[in-house]
């Protein structure tokens, strides 16, 4: 090989390499670089347990000194002022804003609740336990619209979605709402789940009811989270109504359980139920739920991916409507201010006068004496209403606290607020003890009573929780034998899980509870005075004998 003509190859080469790289225009990134695309940022403010209490305010602790929280033109005013810091929000519910609410609402038929949530923009809803109060040809009407004679005229429904995947109609065999929904924002698609817990048919009276089926909340969500996902939607969102705690599990129907068993494509879980403060990532999903009545929402904060639309941040704050951090919402002012100038000559009425504050609550299991002060009242009342024997009234009917001093019938309203019918039946005294048994479940004790004492054991379990003896206001001991006249509401009577209905005979119906507890409360001293009495007492198992 000839060693120059390689030599002399090599620097023509390296000549035209040379040229060639200075005929380059020099850049600091690549040629037709894009700058990629932002995350898009979406925010979701929720609210659970509403409960139509659009002018209920509640008292907190705030650095040691007493602060007010709630009443709805403060907490639309506080999510008002969120949402203008994000154009991409979206205000959802997860049910129970509708049911056991006060004159404000309740005296028409809790049109004025939907109302406010139209005004502040709702966005999309799901069902709770309560939207059944009144059955599920009533919940269709609030859904849809139309004429009530308590409701306000020209009622046309909600103006926005309600989703619930796990509640069927058997009469039709079909869900009672849509199971889901998709909302655009920001460039980004969301599907909206809906659940409602498996509790509610023995939450709710059954009249109305009586077709209602709950079905399993997980493989509700599954199988529409595998459809968005078919359909090319990678966030999803869960509306349940099921309730949560910041640590640990509350039971079978918990959210905490839902998230870890739920398709690994749901990012959030807005749970509800339980009425308390959750703010929790299980299992890479995240769980807020925001006390309720409106004295605090969840702000959730999301971004996506904008190429493949998945979820790659998510957290969330449970803010606290402190009155004295915002200026009422004036469209929400004048909607509220229109009713409650409607019910103020009947909510003022008065009807006697309380010595002290009575304070709502179950009976307690922990406690030797476990009968509340005003559950004792209320049972009380019942019994002299129908002239019975006995009373039990469940614990979850009484919704409010009574405060000292005068009672108006505002007050008890809103103690009693979903208008139940008394029920007066007849029930064995074995009957009797098998029902006060079915009360008692792993959560406590339920009912309230009158007419009759009873001494019970329990250690945290509905398996070991045992009533041991009834007594009659004598001293002695119930005749298990013997019929006896026990007075209850229609809930009560017609919940499975207690047995009454099955077990009574002779039903007679009589007036609405809320009327029996006015006309107890008239026929009172002023002021009354009452106490816890030692109906309920907590003892010690009895030692088997060997």
């Amino acid at each position: 090989m000839n060693k120059g003509i390689v030599s002399s190859t090599k620097k023509t080469l390296t000549a035209i390499l040379a040229a060639s790289l200075l005929s380059i225009p020099m850049f600091s990134s690549p040629i037709h670089a894009t700058k990629p695309k932002e995350n898009i940022k979406v925010q979701l403010l929720g609210l659970n347990d509403l409960h139509g209490q659009l002018d209920t305010v509640t008292k907190l602790k705030l650095n040691g000194q007493d602060v007010l929280a709630g009443s709805m033109e403060y907490t639309a005013a506080a999510m008002r002022q969120r949402e203008s810091q994000n154009p991409n929000t979206l205000l959802v519910h997860a049910g129970d804003m509708i049911g056991g609410s006060p004159l404000i609402s309740a005296l028409f038929q809790d049109e004025p609740t939907v109302e406010v949530m139209e005004s502040m923009g709702f966005d999309v809803g799901g069902l709770g336990n309560h939207e059944f109060d009144e059955g599920i040809a009533e919940l269709r009407r609030m859904i849809k619209g139309g004429e009530h004679p308590k409701g306000t005229p020209d009622y046309d429904g909600m103006n926005f979605p309600i989703v619930a995947a796990n509640a069927f109609d058997t009469a039709t065999g079909k869900l009672i709402t849509k199971p889901y929904v998709i909302k655009e924002v920001g460039d980004a698609e969301i599907g909206f789940i809906g659940v409602v817990t498996q509790e509610t048919p023995n939450m709710i009276v059954r009249k109305g009811n009586e077709t209602l089926k709950i079905t399993d909340e997980v493989e509700a969500i599954n199988k529409y989270a595998k459809k968005l996902k078919d359909d090319g939607v990678e966030a999803i969102v869960v509306l349940a109504h099921n309730p949560a705690i910041q640590y640990g599990k509350t039971d079978l129907y918990d959210a905490t359980d839902i998230a870890e068993r739920v398709d690994d494509e749901v990012d959030v879980i807005f749970s509800a139920h339980n009425h308390v403060k959750v703010n929790k990532v299980v299992d890479n999903k995240l769980i807020v739920q925001a006390y309720s009545y409106g004295s605090a929402f969840s702000d959730v904060d999301l971004e996506l991916d904008p190429k493949t639309g998945e979820i790659v941040s998510k957290q969330a704050e449970i803010v606290t409507v402190y009155q004295k951090d915002y200026t009422p919402d004036p469209a929400v002012s004048s909607i509220m201010k229109k009713y409650i100038d409607l019910i103020a000559p009947i909510k003022a009425e008065v009807v006697g006068e309380s010595a002290s504050e009575l304070v709502k609550g179950y009976p307690s299991a922990a406690a030797q004496l476990g009968d509340v002060a005003l559950g004792n009242l209320i049972a009380d009342g019942m019994k002299k209403a129908m002239d019975a024997d006995f009373a039990l009234m469940n614990g979850g009917g009484v919704r409010a606290d009574l405060p000292a001093g005068t009672v108006t019938f505002g007050d008890l309203f809103a103690i009693q607020p979903f208008g139940n019918v008394l029920n007066k039946v007849t029930l064995t005294g074995a009957d009797l003890e098998t029902v006060l048994n079915n009360q008692i479940t792993d959560r406590g004790l339920d009912f309230h009573i009158s007419g009759f004492k009873y001494t019970f054991t329990y250690d945290g379990t509905a398996k070991t929780g045992q009533v041991v003896d009834v007594f009659l206001p004598d001293g002695s001991k119930i005749d298990k034998t013997k019929d006896y006249n026990v007075v209850v509401n229609n809930y009560m009577y017609g919940n499975l899980k207690y047995g009454i209905g099955t077990l009574g005979k002779n039903l007679e119906v009589g007036p609405e509870d809320l009327t029996a507890t006015v006309d107890y409360v008239r026929t009172l001293p002023k002021p009354f005075d009452y106490k816890v009495e030692g109906r309920i007492e907590k003892v010690a198992a009895p030692v088997a004998i060997q």
